[in-house]
């Protein structure tokens, strides 16, 4: 049996509304253990057997039924995200946010970063295993060029984009 961080794309934004209780308990019903949702914003932890693209499909595809969306999540082997964290190359300021995007491909995410022109001073961001890292301004995290390029269509359904604080309280 394996740990795994499922990341929701798109819970309790734009009228797309999941309770934490009724995730987890989908998540139960699947025959899922140990399972525990972490804030209200679509992060669940939980152990299956399973490869993951098995696991992906299955709960994608019980998201849509249930809740009625067009689900997407990123799934992560729960002893990697502790060396994704481990990873983030920019130091922590009390003014910043530190971020990390998860994509489905690596592909996608070397698109997301490709031919970016982002000013150092306000913004910095990096390739790593399997994500991209950003570090912004408190306040800023919908207004600079990357979060622009992030928030573009053509990631909405590859994409999903979490605060290092709350990929911590995962751990």
């Amino acid at each position: 049996m394996t740990r795994w961080v499922a990341l929701l794309r798109g819970v309790n934004v734009n009228g797309i509304t999941i309770k934490s209780a009724d995730l987890a308990s989908l998540f139960r019903e699947r025959g899922y253990q140990d399972v525990k949702t972490v804030l209200a914003s679509g992060n669940v932890v939980f152990t299956a057997d399973g490869a993951l693209a098995e696991l992906k499909s299955t709960i994608e595809s019980a998201l849509r039924d249930r809740f009625g969306y067009d689900a997407w999540i990123v799934l992560v082997p729960h002893d990697a995200l502790a060396a994704i964290l481990d990873g983030f190359p920019f130091g922590s300021a009390e003014d910043r946010h530190d971020y990390v995007v998860f994509g489905s491909e690596d592909a996608v995410l070397d698109d997301l970063l490709d031919d970016l022109r982002l000013d150092d001073s306000v913004e910095r961001v990096a390739r790593g295993a399997g994500v991209v890292y950003w570090s912004c301004p408190k306040g800023a995290s919908t207004d600079t060029v990357f979060a622009k390029r992030a928030g573009a269509a053509r990631f909405k359904r590859t994409t999903t984009t979490r605060n290092a604080n709350t990929l911590r309280k995962l751990l």
